[in-house]
């Protein structure tokens, strides 16, 4: 698969900062979910800022660095905090720590993202497994690519529930719904969405996963439902409630995140 020569440009300008040329696996943490970063040993950590050619993260929540370090026997990528396509980047610009990651021969890519819960059954604080994933009124070709690709990954579920089922922390599986943003959903967005089967959504991560797709990575994506989406609670919705949330789940998901890691 061709990527933009910006991405090898990036790559090989990452070496002066003692980044290896390959690792195993890589992770995109999403609002709030910041910190995994921290357990790497032996790690080297930039800002984007000091990245050439490299966008620049706004969103409260996301660190905006980038950090290569090990979790055991594995070598890992992490982006701390991600660009959104609501904030004025181009879907293509969206997707590329993907492409990174697939520069650096990743034979995994683990997404995380804060969501809004539209399945009445969860609750504020669930980590959800995407199982699958559902856009209304996205496009997606890179480049104009005409391959046709997909997201699936039941096998991986399957392993990221077992490793969750020993390690004693409670997952659900789930659809996740792609929005551009950057406003919250109406009501009735919300109950069209329910009906068409969504469990959460979103203004993330759905590119990310189809990307690592198209470039033939394995992949998956973790939610944290942070709040229930408007209509399901009469709560209003805020963004700084997304790192309280967030704090309160940090032990339980930083354990899965190593075990996956260590065990996909």
């Amino acid at each position: 698969m061709s990527l933009p020569d910006s991405i090898y440009e990036i790559h090989s300008s990452l070496k002066q900062y003692d980044f290896p040329d390959t690792v195993d696996k890589v992770v995109i943490l999403g609002s709030g979910l910041g910190g995994f970063e921290k357990y790497l040993s032996d790690s080297v950590s930039i800002a984007y800022s000091d990245i050439t050619g490299f966008p620049r993260t706004t969103i409260t929540g996301h660190a905006g660095t980038l950090n290569v370090g090990n979790i055991g026997d594995q070598k890992v990528l992490v982006f701390a905090g991600r660009f959104h396509h609501y904030e004025g980047h181009p879907i293509e610009r969206t997707i590329l720590p993907v492409q990174l990651a697939s520069i650096f021969k990743a034979n995994t890519l683990l997404v995380s993202n804060a969501a809004g819960g539209i399945n009445y059954q969860f609750n504020v604080g669930d980590l959800m497994l995407i199982e699958d994933i559902m856009r209304i009124g996205f496009k997606y070709s890179p480049g104009g690519a005409a391959s046709r690709f997909g997201y699936y990954n039941s096998q991986l579920i399957k392993q990221a529930t077992k490793i969750a089922q020993n390690q004693k922390i409670y997952v659900r599986q789930g659809t996740y719904l792609y929005v551009k943003g950057p406003s919250y959903e109406t009501k009735a967005e919300i109950r069209a969405f329910r009906t068409l089967g969504a469990d959460a959504v979103g203004m993330s991560t759905a590119p990310e996963l189809l990307e690592a797709c198209r470039l033939g990575m394995q992949c998956m994506g973790i939610s944290l439902i942070t709040n229930m989406a408007t209509g399901v609670s009469s709560k209003k919705l805020a963004h700084n409630e997304i790192k309280e949330v967030a704090a309160n789940r940090t032990k339980d998901f930083i354990t899965l995140m190593k075990e996956l890691i260590l065990k996909m």
